[in-house]
Formats: structure tokens, C-alpha cells, sequence
């Protein structure tokens, strides 16, 4: 498993890893609750928790659901932040980290920065998705250097627990399925 490396908007690589035994406990139960779809019509290898920095206590959950809402923009990220920003009537998350079993898209991670997000911990690297399907190849942490908000990138975090979701023979139809439409 490769180490997690943290990087700030506007900040180059710190030289060791942020990313807690704490962090990885979190991953693994996140990693562990997102494979429950997978005895489900609609499995997905995407899920999202925002939880309090400080405390740690769950604000929200969620996976992805482009299928079954036909919404492209329905990743795990989007509809985490989505729901915890309307659970708190708030337009903002500071104060919040989002774990995500997977490195957020650029779409994904442009929400993340414009809501204020503390820090993103990823599982599985985007290079790991797009294994596995269709991926906009842009580093989470690329993203957020480039913008002028500040957020910790941190990750690999988990990542062969996160993997397995991906490779999980469940979703070799799911997968297939996002293909084809994708064209």
C-alpha cells in the first residue's frame, strides 16, 4: 500500500504522512459500509463521510447514485456535501473532513474547496478507478493547488480495503453498464 501524502492548496508535499490511525479506522469502516450495496441492484464502489474534525462525529453519509437518480453530478462527495450543507442550512463545511473510498474528481473536489471542507482523505487513487472505468485523470491534490482556498489532501489512506471495492466481481455488470452510457 502506498503511503498517504498530504498536500495543502498552494503547499508542496509535506514529507510524512498526515493521516492518523484514527483516519485509517475510518476508512476501513467507510470502506466496510459503501461494500454493503454491493448485494444490492445498484453496487457501487463510491461512499463519502463528512465528519466533524475536532470531535469526530458523523455529520453525513453517502454513496454514490448517478444510475439510479440519472444525475451525472451524483457522486458520493457531491451528495455527502449536498445533504450535510442542508442538514446544517449552511453553505459551508469548515469545521468537516470528508473521507472518500476513492480520490475525489475534479468535480468532486472543486465542491470540496467551495464548501470550505477542513481536509478530504481518500482511499483508492484515481489511477484505481480508471481501471476500472472512465476517469478524468486530475490529482485531487492538483485541484486544490490550483485554487486559492486552503484544504488538506491526504491519501491513499486504506487503499487496498478501497480497491476491493472496485475489483469486487459485483461490479464487473455495474461497471460495463456506466461504460456503455458514458460513450
Amino acid at each position: 500500500m502506498a503511503a498517504a501524502m498530504p498536500l495543502f492548496a498552494g503547499a508542496a508535499a509535506a514529507a510524512e504522512s498526515s493521516a492518523s490511525a484514527t483516519d485509517r479506522e475510518r476508512m476501513r469502516a467507510l470502506a466496510a459500509w459503501t461494500a454493503l450495496t454491493l448485494a444490492t441492484p445498484h453496487p457501487v464502489p463510491y461512499g463519502a463521510d463528512i465528519l466533524n474534525t475536532k470531535s469526530g462525529e458523523r455529520l453525513m453519509r453517502a454513496v454514490n447514485a448517478v444510475g439510479p437518480e440519472h444525475d451525472p453530478s451524483a457522486h458520493a462527495e457531491l451528495r455527502t456535501i449536498r445533504l450535510a450543507c442542508a442538514k446544517l442550512q449552511s453553505a459551508s463545511l469548515r469545521g468537516y473532513t470528508l473521507y472518500t473510498t476513492c480520490e475525489p474528481c475534479p468535480m468532486c473536489m472543486a465542491c470540496s474547496l467551495w464548501a470550505g471542507l477542513d481536509r478530504v482523505v481518500y482511499g483508492a487513487t484515481i489511477a484505481d478507478a480508471a481501471k476500472t472505468g472512465n476517469q478524468i485523470e486530475i490529482p485531487a491534490a492538483e485541484v486544490a493547488r490550483r485554487g486559492d482556498m486552503t484544504c488538506l489532501v491526504d491519501g491513499p489512506v486504506e487503499q487496498e480495503a478501497c480497491v476491493a471495492l472496485f475489483t469486487d466481481p459485483r461490479m464487473k455488470k455495474t461497471f460495463e453498464m456506466w461504460k456503455a452510457t458514458a460513450r
